[in-house]
């Protein structure tokens, strides 16, 4: 199994701020996260797949198409975005970098799986909100 990734860089705006609880208890939980005015990050997103070598390319996936994907389906919907307000998929959803993660695998999986005839599949995605912060996911 080869394993291959593609890196991948958004800002976007959000708020964590849980609508069944009271103010206090939404900046008590989520602190300076939820502030009324939200605030900003700029993320940077490693998107790993895995397969065996096509003997006809020599690629596990081309990562000119494994870049178009995550370019139309994931960054062209965040980037320059409020992730509460503008993302059709985020809606009814906390903004949290591990519930943005499990959104972009419903996404990504089958559009990989698609573009190759179900030869390569998502192995994880890494979602650094800070340079301190991040989320990966396995589709688990």
């Amino acid at each position: 199994m080869i394993y291959i990734s593609r890196d991948a860089h958004f800002c976007a705006a959000h708020k964590l701020y849980n609508e069944k609880w009271s103010k206090e208890k939404n900046e008590e939980i989520f602190g300076a996260c939820a502030n009324e005015n939200w605030h900003g990050h700029n993320f940077d997103m490693t998107v790993t797949v895995k397969g065996q070598v096509d003997p006809d390319t020599g690629f596990v996936m081309n990562f000119k198409d494994l870049n178009a994907i995550i370019k139309k389906d994931i960054l062209e919907k965040v980037d320059h975005k409020n992730l509460n307000l503008d993302v059709d998929f985020m809606k009814g959803k906390l903004t949290s970098c591990e519930s943005l993660i499990v959104e972009f695998w419903k996404i990504l999986n089958p559009k990989i799986k698609a573009v190759t005839n179900n030869r390569v599949v998502l192995h994880s995605i890494k979602l650094n909100e800070t340079n301190k912060n991040y989320a990966e996911y396995y589709g688990e």
